[in-house]
């Protein structure tokens, strides 16, 4: 059998590049002009290589009863790695997940196909569009891991995406966002002010080194109406290879204090990440 070899291809933003991992028969991973965006493993979808990823699939993990079928919106798409441990995990699961960049979408389904019957619907369309057209009450989970390039778009930033998201969330739902930021942490504290204008619970997972303002790194924001298992969270994220820390109640608010919900109009992508921060060879 001939080795796998890398696959290049111009797509609508950026130079995609999809590399075989050499330690691992069938495992990619997905960078865009130098960027990393995602970690595939088609023999085992539920093998998750990058920390964030990880700490997102804890948090799909333990929003309802293990196996259970979930309805999940993913606004933006990369490889497909959480779509894919989703239908591995809770088979029967629908979702849906929509990716601006057409032509990454494309090389993403012909050459890290789905695997048949897992359920989920792939659109080419910008993330918050796609969301103002969702139907009410359609979504047990939305996760939102939208970069332009390196950086969270500022249109889906604002308190009006915020609302959206509640809407179209049940009343049990989750919403999960991959963010960037370090210190000051003017952006990821905006981030906190706006979601929690809208959502009565807010938690935060990321590293010890990011939270003391050591480094530039990635925060997830988890918003719902209803508590989510913070203590099974924290026994998870504290036992990967690189722990994390599970922020909320009091302490996130005192993180957040000060900081104010964003309008459209205030809106801003989030800060550039240092050179050499993401990128890789």
């Amino acid at each position: 059998m001939n080795d796998p070899i890398p696959v290049i291809r111009d797509v609508d933003h950026g130079t995609a590049k999809l590399m075989p991992d050499v330690d691992r028969e069938r495992a990619w991973l997905l960078t865009v002009d130098g960027a990393p965006q995602s970690y595939v493993d088609l023999d085992a979808p539920t093998h998750l290589e990058f920390e964030y990823v990880r700490r997102a699939g804890h948090v799909l993990d333990v929003v309802a009863p293990p196996g259970a079928a979930l309805d999940v919106l993913h606004l933006g798409g990369g490889a497909l790695t959480l779509p894919r441990y989703v239908a591995a995990t809770r088979p029967g699961s629908r979702q849906d997940v929509v990716e601006a960049d057409r032509g990454l979408l494309g090389l993403v389904a012909e050459c890290l196909p789905l695997p048949p019957g897992s359920g989920t619907a792939l659109h080419a369309a910008d993330a918050r569009a796609h969301l103002e057209a969702a139907p009410d009450d359609s979504a047990d989970v939305l996760v939102a891991d939208v970069f332009g390039g390196s950086r969270v778009p500022a249109h889906i930033t604002s308190l009006t995406f915020a609302r959206e998201a509640e809407r179209v969330l049940r009343p049990g739902g989750v919403y999960l966002a991959n963010l960037a930021d370090a210190a000051p942490f003017a952006f990821l504290r905006s981030q906190l002010a706006t979601f929690a204008a809208v959502f009565e619970e807010l938690a935060l997972i990321a590293e010890p080194g990011v939270l003391r303002g050591r480094r530039f790194g990635n925060a997830l924001l988890i918003a719902s109406h209803h508590p989510v298992d913070t203590g099974a969270l924290a026994r998870l994220t504290a036992s990967d290879a690189f722990p994390a820390r599970v922020e909320h109640g009091p302490a996130l608010r005192k993180f957040t204090k000060g900081a104010v919900p964003v309008r459209d109009e205030d809106a801003v992508p989030s800060p550039e990440p240092p050179d050499g921060a993401f990128s890789i060879g």
